[in-house]
């Protein structure tokens, strides 16, 4: 009996020994923090794609073509 709780005890301590080395096992972390930044690269460049190419067809295209038919309208 003695000595199944020896094998017992010596298998759980091997287990937590395996489990204690694999969560301080940092090896794969950059991948993700990697992933995440070019993800978030990727979504800002979007926005701010979007966010000119809005300003650009309602603000800026109508205003430059007012301006340039004012320029060369010689009747007055």
């Amino acid at each position: 009996m003695n000595k199944i709780m020896i094998k017992t005890k010596n298998f759980l301590v091997r287990q937590a020994v395996a489990v204690k080395i694999a969560i301080n096992n940092n090896s794969g972390e950059g991948y993700i923090d990697t992933a995440v930044k070019i993800l978030i690269a990727v979504v800002l460049g979007a926005l701010l794609l979007a966010g000119l190419y809005a300003l650009f067809g309602e603000v800026v295209m109508p205003t430059l073509i007012e301006r340039i038919t004012e320029m060369f309208n010689y009747a007055g």
